[in-house]
């Protein structure tokens, strides 16, 4: 049985915060000599972890460790850390990382994450196109959801908020999918297309991933990292939507601060009818939030 609290205890003398979504280490960097105390700590914290792993006939892979450095695209005064070394191993900052499947970057901007999914789906488009002669409608169509709309589909919670420009070629790709089914020509009008098929637009897709989160988190079938983040709202005194499953919305000071979770699913949520929000069950509440998206989609 290998001690994992002793591990703990290795990282919180780092002034770390541990949760079951990772561990945190929180810095206030105000010049350069706050960064590199920083740095000097979580290197430190980083050789404590090898020492510990080293004991207990574990390995911490040194050669597929990432560092990315994030920050705000109009705010470089802080990437001054170019290299962070990890056992004896200097990892030099990386502009992506990948992490749950998805890619990240330095600004957040998941453009090399949505450059990833084009590429696998175009490439899965391809081969679909190349037998959709001797397939039927119904066969092309479970094609297209196993290979194409899974991809869109997966992660895409953290799209929210992200420019569409940013979201476009992932709303191509979703069209090329439609017209491959139905066989439409390259140049027919796509959104009667997906009006059929009853299909989400990519947008709405993202917002059905978030909102759906939040109703399971409520309802305890979410973790426990995301219950934190979903607050109730309990007015002071007693009003006609106390009874509404409002949630907090937590004030935000900047266009990424509105794409976090705690703050972008709230506000989701609080915009649902009330019918919606009080489904007895999530298949209930994933009929009726369907419904509700696409008549606000397509303006029904």
């Amino acid at each position: 049985m290998i001690p994992a609290g002793e591990a703990t205890t290795t990282i919180e003398k780092a002034e770390t915060a541990l949760d079951s979504s990772g561990t945190h280490i929180p810095y206030d960097c105000k010049d350069t000599n706050d960064v590199n105390r920083a740095v000097y700590q979580m290197e430190s914290c980083l050789m404590d972890v090898k020492q510990w792993m080293s004991v207990n006939k574990l390995k911490l892979n040194e050669g597929k460790t990432e560092v990315l450095n994030i920050t705000s695209p109009y705010y470089k005064r802080f990437n001054l850390v170019q290299s962070i070394r990890v056992g004896g191993t200097s990892v030099a900052v990386s502009p992506t990382a990948r992490n749950i499947g998805v890619i990240f970057d330095s600004t957040l901007s998941m453009e090399q994450q949505i450059s990833s999914i084009c590429k696998s789906s175009y490439f899965h488009l391809k081969n679909i196109r190349a037998i959709r002669k001797v397939l039927t409608r119904s066969e092309t169509e479970r094609l297209v959801h196993a290979f194409i709309t899974s991809r869109l589909d997966l992660n895409n919670a953290l799209l929210y908020g992200i420019p569409q420009s940013t979201l476009a070629p992932l709303q191509r790709i979703q069209n090329m999918s439609a017209r491959l089914i139905t066989g439409a020509r390259k140049f027919d009008h796509v959104t009667p297309i997906l009006y059929d098929l009853h299909w989400l637009p990519v947008t709405h897709r993202i917002h059905y991933k978030s909102v759906l989160l939040v109703y399971k988190t409520l309802h305890g079938l979410g973790p426990s990292y995301i219950s934190d983040m979903v607050v109730v709202h309990q007015p002071r005194r007693s009003l006609r939507s106390s009874g509404d499953d409002l949630l907090c919305a937590p004030p935000t000071r900047s266009k990424a601060g509105d794409r976090a979770f705690y703050r972008a699913a709230p506000s989701l949520w609080n915009q649902l009818p009330a019918d919606i929000r009080h489904s007895p069950s999530v298949f209930i509440f994933k009929s009726k939030l369907k419904t509700f998206l696409f008549r606000t989609a397509y303006s029904m």
